[in-house]
C-alpha cells in the first residue's frame, strides 16, 4: 500500500516466502541489536574478523568443544547462499568468499542481502517475512521481545520457529539473546507460538502487477488501505444478490483525480471463483461503455461551437444508412434541451451530435485522455460510439471521468510510480464545467431509487451506461476529491436483464462516494473565466432571430458560441376576419395583422411531448402559392434502401415524409403513391433499382430525390 504496509506477498520461484528487506524499512533498533549480537565490527572488517576468530578459538579451547564460530555477517551470508558441511575447511572457504564479497558489494548491500535471506524456519526467509509471519506486521517497528526473537531463531531455525512445542526452546534462546545485548523487558513478553498467514490482499491487482513487473522485489502502489477496504466490502456486500441475477463479475476503480493516483482497485467478487473467471482482473478488461461516453461528445461539441446547454436538439427517429438507432426506452421527445438530453442519456440527439463533431476527432480526444485500447485504424468505428459501439476498460473509463473532474486535463490512472507530465487539456474548462453541471442534475432516470436525494452534494456529478444486450452496467462519477468507476457484467459476455447502469451499478457508485465522505461535501461551483453570459432565444436556446419574443442569458464560451439563429419562431401575417394566413399576393382589400408563432419541423411535430403540434394556421384559399417550401425528410439524401433476403418487400415498406404545408402528395417514378398532411408518413413498397421520388404540396411546389434500392449481399 501507499503507506508502506504489505498488501500481498508471493512465493519466490524457489518456493520460499522471501520479502526483500531494505535498511530504511527495518527498525534501527533491530539493526543495532543484530550487529551487537552477531558482528560487532561489521562496519569495519573486510569480511573476516580476526578478533572474533581468535576469541572464538580461545572459547572453544576452554570449553573443549565448538561453542563459538567467529563467523561475521558476511560469512553467514556466504553460508546461506552457498551451503557447505560445517567443517574447518568450509570455514576457510567461507572466509575467502566473504572477502571477495566485500570487494564487490557495499556494507549496506551485504546487510540487506543477509536481512533478506536469513533462515527463519520452514520456507520463511528474511527479517521482513519473519516479522509478517510471526508478529503480523513488518519489521519497521519492533518491540524488544520481537527483536530478540528475530535474532534467536536464525541460530537454530529448525527447532525455534514458532509452534507450540518450540515455545520453551524459543523463549530460552530469546532470553539469552536479550540478556547478552541488554534488551530491557524483552523477557517479559510471550513468544509467538503460531504463524500468521502471509498478506494476500488486493489479489487481482497483485496478479495484474505480477504479470507486468516480471521481477522480484517490492512493488509500491498508490493504494490507500482504507479506500481499498471500502471498495472491496461494498462490492462483496452485493455478491449474493448479483449471483441470483446472473451477474458474476465486477470492478471498482477509485482515483484521486487531482493526481491521477489509483487509491482503490477491485477486480472482482472472488479471486478464487474459477467458474466465472475470478482470477481475471476485470478492471483491465475492455468492455462496451454504453452511454457513458456521451459527456465527452457533449464537451467536444461545446468547444466546437456546435451546441449550448439550453439549445433544443431533435429527439426523433433518424437513420444513417442502415443504422437506425433508438433511445433506451424506445420513446422520443421531439425536441429536448441539450443539457437534458445528456442527463436523460438520449441516444438520438447524441448520435446526431457525434455526426457533426466527427468520430475521429472524438477518438483523438479520448486517446489524449488515456484511452489506449482503441483501434488505430481510421474508419474502424462509426456513429454507434455514442451508444456504446466501442470498448474501453474500467480503468480507462474512470480515468476519463477523472479528467472531466479536472477541467479536461488528462488524468491517466497511475497505479505505481510517478505520474507522467500532463499533456494539454482535451477540452476547455468551460466545456468541462457545463458538462459537469448537466451530470449533476438529480431529476434523472438513472438516479438510484434507494438513495436519499436530499443528501446529495451539488459537487457530485455522475453518469451511468448500459451496453447493448444488457451485457455491461456502468456508473462513473466524481466528488470533490475522488472519481469512482463501477462496472458490472460477465466476463464471458453473457447478458442479464438486471445489467442496467442506473439500477445495478449506480447504487454501488453512491455507496462508495458516501463512504468516502463525498456526498455531503460542499465544493465551489463558480463558472471558470472562459464562460460568460450570452443572450439566446428563451425557447430554442440559440442566437435570437428577429421573431423571437422572449430572450434570456445563458453561460457560454464567448469565443466559441453557435451562430445559427433560432429556426422555430416565425412572423406570419393573418387575416383579421378569418384568422387564416395571407401573403403579398392576396393581402389587398383585407385587414391583416402580424403574429409570431412557433413552427416545428414536420419530422419533429409527431413526437412532441406536451407541446402544440398543429403548426401555423392554414392559408386563405388562393394564397398558398406564397408558401413555396417543401422538403423531403425521408428517405434521406444519398441513402440506399437495403432489402433483407427472404423477407417480402411488403414487410419492408419505406416511409416517405416531408416538411411543408397543407396536404403533400407523393410520387415514385411518376406513379402516385399517396397523400398525407405535412409531418405524416406515406408508405411505399420498394423494388430493386434506381427510383425517382417526388413530393408536391397544394401550391404545386415540388421536391425530388433519387433513391436506390438494392438487395443485401450474404
Amino acid at each position: 500500500y501507499a503507506d508502506g504496509t504489505v498488501a500481498h506477498v508471493y512465493l519466490a520461484p524457489d518456493g520460499r516466502w522471501r520479502v526483500p528487506a531494505r535498511l530504511d524499512q527495518v527498525d534501527p533498533a533491530y539493526l543495532d541489536a543484530l550487529t551487537a549480537y552477531e558482528d560487532q565490527r561489521f562496519w569495519w572488517h573486510p569480511g573476516v574478523d580476526p578478533v572474533a576468530i581468535v576469541r572464538a578459538a580461545l572459547s572453544d579451547l576452554r570449553a573443549g568443544a565448538v561453542v563459538s564460530g567467529g563467523s561475521t555477517i558476511t560469512m553467514q551470508l556466504v553460508r546461506i547462499v552457498e551451503p557447505r558441511p560445517r567443517t574447518l575447511a568450509s570455514k576457510i572457504v567461507e572466509g575467502v568468499r566473504a572477502a571477495q564479497l566485500e570487494l564487490r558489494m557495499s556494507k549496506p548491500e551485504i546487510l540487506e542481502a543477509y536481512l533478506t535471506f536469513a533462515p527463519y524456519g520452514r520456507n520463511v526467509e528474511g527479517v521482513e517475512t519473519a516479522s509478517l509471519a510471526y508478529f503480523g506486521h513488518t519489521a519497521e517497528r519492533l518491540e524488544p521481545s520481537e527483536i530478540a526473537v528475530l535474532l534467536a531463531v536464525p541460530q537454530d531455525p529448525t527447532h525455534r520457529w514458532p509452534r507450540p512445542d518450540h515455545a520453551a526452546a524459543l523463549a530460552a534462546a530469546r532470553d539469552r539473546v536479550a540478556t547478552r545485548i541488554g534488551l530491557v523487558d524483552a523477557t517479559r513478553a510471550d513468544v509467538p507460538v503460531e504463524s500468521h498467514a502471509m498478506p494476500r490482499e488486493a489479489a487481482h491487482l497483485a496478479a495484474w502487477l505480477a504479470g507486468r513487473a516480471r521481477r522480484e522485489g517490492d512493488v509500491v502502489t498508490h493504494l490507500d488501505r482504507g479506500v481499498q477496504g471500502i471498495a472491496e466490502r461494498i462490492l462483496a456486500s452485493e455478491r449474493a444478490r448479483f449471483d441470483d441475477e446472473g451477474i458474476h463479475n465486477g470492478a471498482i476503480v477509485v482515483i484521486e483525480h487531482a493526481t491521477g493516483n489509483v487509491v482503490g482497485l477491485v477486480g472482482g467478487f472472488d479471486f478464487w471463483d474459477a467458474e466465472h473467471g475470478g482470477q481475471i482482473a476485470a478492471f483491465d478488461e475492455p468492455r462496451s461503455p454504453g452511454s457513458a461516453l456521451k459527456p465527452f461528445i457533449y464537451a467536444t461539441a461545446i468547444d466546437g461551437a456546435l451546441v449550448l446547454p439550453d439549445q433544443l436538439v431533435e429527439d426523433v427517429p433518424m437513420r444513417w444508412g442502415s443504422y437506425a438507432p433508438e433511445n433506451f426506452d424506445g420513446r422520443f421527445s421531439g425536441v429536448v434541451r441539450a443539457e437534458d438530453a445528456l442527463s436523460r442519456s438520449l441516444n438520438l440527439p447524441f448520435i446526431a451530435l457525434l455526426a457533426r463533431v466527427g468520430v475521429e476527432p472524438l477518438l483523438g480526444e479520448l486517446r489524449r485522455l488515456g484511452a489506449h485500447h482503441l483501434d488505430e485504424r481510421p474508419g474502424h468505428y462509426g456513429l454507434s460510439v455514442a451508444a456504446g459501439g466501442i470498448e474501453l476498460t474500467p480503468l480507462e473509463m474512470t480515468g476519463l471521468y477523472a479528467a472531466l473532474a479536472e477541467d479536461g486535463v488528462p488524468r491517466p490512472p497511475i497505479v505505481i510510480g510517478a505520474a507522467p507530465e500532463s499533456g494539454p487539456a482535451a477540452f476547455s474548462s468551460g466545456a468541462a464545467f457545463l458538462t459537469r453541471r448537466a451530470l449533476s442534475l438529480r431529476d434523472r432516470p438513472d438516479f438510484p431509487t434507494r438513495r436519499v436525494v436530499g443528501g446529495l452534494s451539488p459537487a457530485i456529478h455522475w453518469k451511468t451506461g448500459t451496453s447493448y444486450g444488457w451485457r455491461d452496467a456502468w456508473a462513473l462519477g466524481s466528488g470533490a476529491t475522488y472519481t469512482v468507476g463501477v462496472w458490472l457484467g460477465n466476463l464471458d459476455g453473457a447478458g442479464s436483464q438486471h445489467l442496467i447502469g442506473g439500477e445495478a451499478a449506480g447504487p454501488l457508485l453512491f455507496d462508495v462516494l458516501e463512504a468516502l465522505g463525498e456526498l455531503g461535501r460542499d465544493a465551489s461551483a463558480r463558472p471558470p473565466p472562459d464562460l460568460a453570459p450570452v443572450e439566446v432565444c428563451a425557447l430554442s436556446g440559440r442566437v435570437p432571430g428577429p421573431s423571437c419574443p422572449e430572450r434570456k442569458y445563458v453561460l457560454a464560451r464567448t469565443e466559441r458560441t453557435p451562430t445559427e439563429p433560432c429556426p422555430y419562431h416565425q412572423s406570419i401575417e393573418l387575416d383579421d376576419a378569418s384568422g387564416l394566413r395571407v401573403g403579398p399576393a392576396c393581402r389587398a382589400g383585407r385587414s391583416t395583422h402580424t403574429e409570431t408563432t412557433v413552427v416545428w419541423p414536420a419530422n419533429v411535430r409527431r413526437w412532441l411531448e406536451g407541446r402544440a403540434t398543429d403548426g401555423p394556421p392554414a392559408w386563405v384559399p388562393g394564397c398558398a402559392v406564397d408558401a413555396g417550401r417543401v422538403t423531403i425528410v425521408s428517405p434521406g439524401e444519398g441513402r440506399d434502401v437495403v432489402l433483407i433476403p427472404g423477407v417480402s418487400p411488403t414487410d419492408q415498406e419505406v416511409p416517405l415524409e416531408a416538411d411543408g404545408d397543407g396536404t403533400l402528395t407523393w410520387f415514385v417514378d411518376g406513379a402516385l403513391v399517396g397523400a398525407a398532411v405535412a409531418g405524416e408518413r406515406v408508405w411505399w413498397t420498394p423494388s430493386e433499382g434506381e427510383h425517382a421520388v417526388a413530393v408536391m404540396d397544394d401550391a404545386g411546389t415540388t421536391a425530388k430525390r433519387n433513391l436506390r434500392v438494392r438487395r443485401a449481399t450474404r
